[in-house]
């Protein structure tokens, strides 16, 4: 289904309108659709920059993101244009162009953080792009990145370890790319030629010093470093002459700069080639359905006056996810048994045969697709389920059994009533012409095939249904003496106690069965839950060092550069990941 997305052209996803953000229903119908894992590029920067240019080009198309020709901010809100991946099969590529920021118009700026901030929790690869260098007034115009640590949130709870919550947004981050267009000096520090991403690394260098002057120079710059552990950086020259900047979609190739379209040729082949899925914690691979839910749960949580939470984002996502698993679990197990069993079988056993394994494939089913099952409230409904689903297939088989077993005693043993009723028995020796008659039907009925697990059962309240009418046929049966009634009756009783103690036997070794099949089951799903448990642990841990090499690097080069302050900073932070891992605790979200 995912193929066939094939958008033509860029859609609205969240409208910025009148202070407001709002969701547009028909793109989460898109991202419903989207069943392979996404790819998201997002991008942002000052208005009029050329964003939507360099979006068009990953998108491989000329046309498509509005580019606007006047000093006007052209797009509003996050427009959203999914395509296949042009570099990887099975996957779709999800580009979201943001409206320009700081437009003179719109004079409130709170909209502005608020699209930052969505672009960054959206995408798995997040693009500035700006003119010119990296000076301080571009670092003053990123100040939006410094404040991310009021505008999101990682956990819905303050960190007991007293560490600031803005220490875990490195796990969730998206890679942070920085695109400088009109680019006009010589890549070069300290009069030596350096690369781009050398440079991008130079101008994060940090100002020694505590005054103000200092401190407005470095936060964008630590937010940048802390936040960003994936960094690159790509230099652009002047497209065309400025003259022709106003209609840059429709020039041909040979008209632009040939330096430049050697960069965006180099852009775009790094974007698409490197730019993962985008992940949640715990290897959680995002689809549509998923971004949609992130999109959703953002927006509601700005949209309430609160903040987005990654955690929370996360847990709703595995409550819409987890409640879907148990329903197809359900689904897979109903549609399995009623492929399977035969109804009625011969005994309880032959179905809890059949039971078992499809029991096993719909707890594999589930386990497949939930994640976050908190105190495996999930998997306990499903287990809850499971019986019950169980149970009504038993109950089903035994009422199937039942009504064929009821039809069966109608055909063999309507005639023999039929006589009783015209008094065919109601003479000298009566009574055990009756009875040799009722034992060859009752031999006839034993032998008859398909009667199920009910077939004693049914015979047995068949013929204590019919007690009286024995009764009468003995006691009025002139040729029997009344010892020999007493004798018969007792051998009645007898009779009808050896076939009670046999249905007991029977239900005792079903209830035996039962109760061995619901250690059986709960076994089955202690194991799966802790195979699950250890691989979601050792993903986790795996995070965790991950985290830990990026503050790490970071840690020694702030140590190197003489910022011991900012050295210790990232101590604290590593030596709490590092006690959280050796105990078990895992803080990444």
């Amino acid at each position: 289904m995912a193929s066939e997305i094939h958008m033509s052209e860029p859609m609205c996803l969240i409208e910025n309108t009148e202070a407001q953000l709002v969701i547009n229903q028909e793109a989460l119908r898109i991202l419903s659709a989207i069943t392979q894992p996404v790819v998201v590029v997002a991008i942002v920067g000052l208005y009029r920059t050329g964003k939507s240019y360099l979006m068009n080009k990953l998108a491989g198309k000329r046309t498509g993101f509005s580019l606007g020709s006047t000093v006007q901010s052209h797009t509003k809100g996050i427009w959203m244009w999914c395509v296949p991946h042009p570099k990887k099969a099975g996957q779709t590529l999800v580009l979201l162009d943001t409206e320009g920021l700081e437009d003179v118009e719109k004079g409130d700026n709170q909209n502005d953080c608020w699209i930052f901030a969505l672009a960054v929790l959206l995408s798995s690869t997040f693009i500035y792009n700006s003119i010119g260098t990296i000076n301080q007034q571009a670092m003053d115009q990123l100040h939006y990145v410094t404040e991310l640590t009021d505008l999101i949130k990682s956990k819905s709870s303050p960190d007991q370890s007293g560490i600031d919550d803005s220490a875990n947004f490195v796990g969730f981050f998206p890679t942070f790319v920085w695109t400088l267009r009109d680019f006009s000096l010589e890549l070069e520090v300290n009069g030596k030629p350096v690369t781009s991403d050398e440079y991008l690394e130079h101008s994060l260098t940090l100002k020694k010093g505590a005054d103000k002057k200092s401190k407005s120079f470095n936060e964008p710059r630590l937010c940048i470093r802390k936040f960003f552990p994936k960094r690159k950086c790509f230099i652009f020259d002047r497209p065309a002459q400025r003259k022709q900047l106003s209609k840059l979609e429709t020039l041909r190739e040979e008209e632009l700069c040939r330096e430049f379209v050697e960069q965006v040729a180099e852009f775009t082949s790094y974007i698409l080639s490197y730019s993962s899925v985008k992940t949640l914690s715990g290897g959680i691979i995002v689809n549509g359905p998923r971004l949609k839910s992130l999109v959703q749960t953002y927006v509601g949580a700005i949209s309430n006056g609160s903040l987005p939470c990654m955690e929370n984002a996360v847990l709703t996502l595995a409550q819409i996810e987890n409640s879907a698993a148990v329903q197809k679990a359900i689904t897979h197990y109903e549609e399995q048994m009623n492929q399977k069993i035969q109804m009625p079988t011969e005994t309880l056993q032959e179905l809890l045969d059949l039971h078992r394994p499809i029991e096993s494939e719909a707890i594999e089913v589930f386990l497949k697709n939930s994640f976050k099952d908190v105190d495996q409230k999930f998997q306990t409904e499903l287990g809850n389920l499971l019986v019950a689903k169980r149970d009504a297939f038993i109950k089903k088989n035994m009422d199937v059994s039942s009504a064929r077993c009821s039809d069966l005693l109608e055909d063999i043993f309507g005639p023999l009533e039929e006589e009783v009723k015209l008094g065919t028995f109601s003479k000298p020796g009566g009574y055990y012409l009756f009875l040799q008659m009722r034992q060859e039907l009752e031999k006839k009925y034993n032998q008859a095939p398909g009667k199920g697990l009910q077939a004693e059962a049914m015979l047995k309240n068949y013929f204590d249904s019919k007690a009286d009418v024995v009764e009468t046929l003995l006691q009025t049966d002139q040729s029997l003496t009344e010892a020999a009634k007493e004798v018969e009756e007792e051998r009645t009783k007898a009779e009808a106690a050896e076939a009670a103690n046999r249905e007991l036997e029977k239900k005792q070794k079903e209830l035996k069965l039962m109760m061995q099949q619901k250690e059986r089951s709960y076994q089955e799903h202690v194991k799966k839950l802790t195979e699950k448990m250890k691989d979601e642990q050792k993903q986790l841990l795996a995070e965790q060092e991950n985290i830990i090499a990026a503050k790490l690097r970071e840690q020694e080069k702030f140590l190197k550069e003489g910022f011991e302050n900012e050295s210790k900073k990232l101590i604290r932070e590593i030596d709490t990941l590092k006690q959280n891992k050796s105990s078990g605790k895992c803080t990444i979200l």
